[in-house]
């Protein structure tokens, strides 16, 4: 059974790299910790900090989850995020994706987020690309599609 999900929302947090020095915010369910001190959970808030870049994605994911394969939901809304990294195409588990209000402007970087084979749920919306016509649309999302840096 997995917890709630590792809170590290309202941190003020500009750099992954440095995230890992940060307590997670405490809800109504209290999360538990394995031996080696790590979340049991498939669920990661980062919204509402001041996060640019993905590349160190996996800092705070391998530092706070007992097992980071197993990450189903990702929260990234309300940051400064103008690319989707490829690091996010390594989440093989993830389900639910949020990148509403960042500041993703290039459509065709939405689209190797397809490689994710059980990615189900993706939020674009308050995004420079919601202005492009038909970006609800994105019917090139094919299991084909391949990951690129």
């Amino acid at each position: 059974m997995f917890g709630p999900p590792v809170d590290l929302s309202f941190k003020n947090i500009s750099a992954l790299t440095e995230s890992w020095k940060i307590e997670p915010t405490r809800g109504l369910r209290p999360l538990r910790r394995d031996s080696d001190r790590k979340y049991s959970s498939r669920s990661l808030r980062l919204s509402n900090n001041n996060i640019k870049d993905l590349h160190d994605l996996f800092r705070p994911i391998n530092h706070f989850l007992s097992e980071p394969s197993l990450l189903s939901w990702l929260d990234l809304s309300f940051n400064q995020i103008s690319h989707i990294h490829s690091v996010l195409c390594e989440l093989r588990e993830l389900r639910v994706l949020y990148l509403h209000a960042n500041a993703i402007f290039i459509m065709s970087e939405v689209y190797v987020l397809a490689a994710l084979p059980h990615l189900h749920t993706v939020t674009l919306h308050g995004n420079v690309i919601e202005t492009e016509q038909g970006y609800r649309w994105l019917d090139g999302l094919t299991s084909s599609t391949r990951c690129r840096g």
